[in-house]
């Protein structure tokens, strides 16, 4: 998912999503550690969707913030 792709969602999917990446993540950890894991890529990949959803999604909090100071 592309930061473009990301900003077009609700704020509530956003949280949504980032509920599933962390239990996606877990999963690969978990394969990982027993060896499981063949596309090691996969774990770096989902740390970075997780890290640009929770970015965006801070982003969007601090608007909000700054135009309720205004």
């Amino acid at each position: 998912m592309k930061a473009d792709e990301i900003r077009e969602l609700a704020d509530d999917q956003i949280r949504d999503k980032i509920d599933e990446i962390r239990e996606e993540l877990m999963n690969l950890r978990f394969q990982q550690s027993t060896g499981e894991l063949l596309d090691t890529s996969r774990l770096r990949e989902t740390k970075r969707l997780q890290a640009r959803l929770v970015t965006i999604l801070k982003e969007r909090e601090l608007n909000a913030a700054v135009e309720g100071e205004a």
